[in-house]
């Protein structure tokens, strides 16, 4: 779907997992993969070297710093631990204005409920403005997550680069 709309897939650069699966269908769909990657994951060789562009960069901070830069949106798949600081960094960067790119949680089969509820729950205690709350959209389906993005960037730039979504 990424490709056949013109979204260029800006990721962490890995050949496994999820993210792996993601960047080859892209590739295969004759997409376009940035990866950016850190030298040590380098060194464990699961880089994915097969993408239109991998930058190898020194740490997991300046690989988050890049891919936020290079990105016009943010889509947040079901994951785990490294899923939720990235998550939680781009929201936080958008509550204090750094960014103000859309972010969509892909909600496939409820899986980030509980992070709403959470969510919800620390705004309801005080720990947060409820306007955080409306920072992220969540999404059931991929076209829906892609649509919410792609909506949200034409209004939010006054244009759609979809080429760096």
């Amino acid at each position: 779907m990424m490709a056949e709309r013109g979204i260029a897939l800006v990721y962490g650069g890995g050949r496994v997992g999820v993210m792996g699966t993601i960047a080859d269908a892209v590739i295969d769909a004759g997409g376009t993969v940035t990866g950016i990657i850190p030298d040590f994951l380098m060194q464990k060789e699961v880089g994915h070297t097969g993408v239109t562009s991998l930058e190898v960069v020194a740490t997991m901070h300046e690989r988050k710093a890049r891919m936020a830069e290079l990105s016009d949106a943010f889509l947040v798949l079901p994951g785990g631990l490294g899923t939720l600081e990235e998550f939680f960094e781009v929201l936080t960067w958008r509550f204090l204005k750094l960014h103000d790119k859309p972010i969509a949680l892909l909600n496939t089969d409820g899986y980030w409920d509980r992070l709403s509820e959470c969510l919800q729950g620390i705004a309801d205690a005080g720990y947060a403005r409820p306007a955080t709350l409306e920072l992220a959209t969540y999404a059931e389906t991929p076209a829906e997550a892609l649509e919410i993005l792609e909506r949200q960037a034409a209004v939010e730039h006054g244009r759609l680069e979809s080429e760096k979504l």
